[in-house]
């Protein structure tokens, strides 16, 4: 087993990926990190205890290890930016998403260094994924792909003003089935909390990548607003608004599982 992932295997259809709660940094990345660079700020802090529910479902979970300032799993090997025209902190992140420096003056990442990462951390999460997902399509004829996230509520050199609840991103419908992807948006859109389909967040590189409708693999990204489960400002796990929050999610897991039974199983 690779030191980059912790996967849970599962007896059902779906597959949660879960690439930015990693917390390890290399002690070579670390020793060059400014002190904000080390407090790595842009984690999906606490996502994988948010969706521990997924395994009683029956998913198969892998949760990425390191921090996405290592390497970031859900952008592509090549570096391409996900948003034409907007502000991408990019495969080996310089800067925070808050604009300030990851490293000391002159102790950055280089291509070099950057392939060696790819090599390292980015293409053992990947491989694993692709034979998860082929794994289960061979198993149940289709697979389903949710790619777990959150992100701080308020990002103002990301997006402007405050995030939904819930955003979820199917690259405007092309990495799932548009059935399942309105019946699992349509729980959302039911409960107490505001959300969006294919609004910010469309998909980064894994939902993109993988998802391929008909190639019988249906892929879902969800971004949540932290504030929703944490308190933003120590990073504490907040149980009773997780719980409500988990509950929700829960059922939005549930009905994609069921959807794609219904029409492909």
């Amino acid at each position: 087993m690779s030191d980059c992932f912790e996967l849970t295997a599962g007896d059902s259809p779906l597959l949660v990926s879960i690439p930015h709660d990693g917390r390890n940094l290399p002690d070579d990345v670390k020793r060059r990190m400014t002190d904000i660079g080390l407090s790595i700020p842009d984690t999906d802090w606490h996502v994988t205890k948010l969706y521990e529910f997924a395994k009683q479902l029956g998913a198969t979970c892998i949760v990425a290890q390191y921090s996405r300032y290592v390497v970031d799993l859900n952008r592509a090997p090549a570096d391409a930016a996900l948003y034409e025209g907007q502000i991408s902190t990019g495969l080996c992140p310089a800067k925070t998403f808050a604009g300030d420096e990851i490293y000391k003056a002159g102790q950055g990442c280089d291509d070099t260094e950057r392939a060696v990462r790819v090599e390292r951390y980015w293409q053992p999460y990947h491989r694993k994924l692709q034979s998860e997902i082929e794994r289960l399509r061979e198993r149940f004829g289709f697979a389903l792909l949710l790619d777990a996230h959150s992100i701080a509520t308020e990002v103002p050199t990301l997006f402007n003003g405050v995030l939904p609840d819930i955003n979820l991103g199917t690259y405007e419908g092309a990495s799932c089935d548009p059935r399942i992807e309105q019946a699992v948006a349509g729980v959302a859109d039911a409960s107490s909390f505001s959300s969006i389909l294919n609004g910010r967040f469309k998909g980064g590189y894994i939902t993109r990548h993988y998802g391929a409708p008909p190639d019988s693999v249906h892929a879902i990204q969800i971004e949540l607003a932290q504030h929703n489960y944490m308190d933003e400002n120590t990073g504490q796990f907040e149980l009773e608004a997780a719980t409500k929050l988990a509950a929700v999610l829960q059922n939005m897991l549930s009905t994609f599982v069921a959807r794609a039974n219904e029409y492909f199983g």
